[in-house]
């Protein structure tokens, strides 16, 4: 499995993840194939994004895209930083 951390500052959470949820149709389409959304505990602005994707020049791809700096920036998304993961275990205990 192919992974992207995203943690960014967003200007309203609220604005953002409305935005953000009407994207999921691009972002399915685009590659990713689940997510989580989290928040700083002590910064409810710094909103980390974790997602599985197909692969990681799908993910690039489509975060690179100009249509999603545009997203970004309509979302009030500040200088996000993304790191891209490759999996090499999974385990439970």
């Amino acid at each position: 499995m192919q992974h992207v951390l995203i943690i960014h500052e967003v200007a309203d959470y609220t604005a953002w993840k409305n935005i953000f949820d009407r994207a999921a149709g691009i972002r399915k389409a685009a590659g990713e194939r689940s997510y989580q959304v989290l928040s700083y505990h002590d910064d409810p602005k710094k909103i980390v994004h974790f997602s599985t994707w197909t692969s990681i020049a799908d993910a690039k791809s489509f975060f690179e895209s100009p249509q999603l700096v545009q997203i970004r920036a309509e979302a009030g998304v500040k200088a996000p930083d993304f790191i891209y993961l490759e999996q090499l275990e999974t385990g439970t205990l």
